[in-house]
């Protein structure tokens, strides 16, 4: 039985990845207090941290690492 099967029927919506975005650094108007990291797993269910963080040590530092990992 395919992995697939229960999504038949259903809208997958669009989806980005790495090769669809171009990022051209300078001044941004965001501020990181005003940033979701939330995902949602159920319809019900949502968390309020990130599944996954960057590989860059500049990004995911020791003590974001050992928090994600709890």
């Amino acid at each position: 039985m395919s992995d697939a099967a229960p999504l038949r029927g259903q809208i997958v919506k669009e989806a980005l990845t790495f090769d669809d975005v171009l990022l051209i650094p300078g001044h941004s108007l965001i501020h990181p207090k005003d940033t979701d990291v939330s995902s949602r797993l159920t319809r019900e269910i949502s968390i309020e941290i990130p599944l996954l963080s960057a590989a860059m040590d500049t990004v995911t530092e020791s003590q974001l690492a050992i928090q994600m990992a709890r």
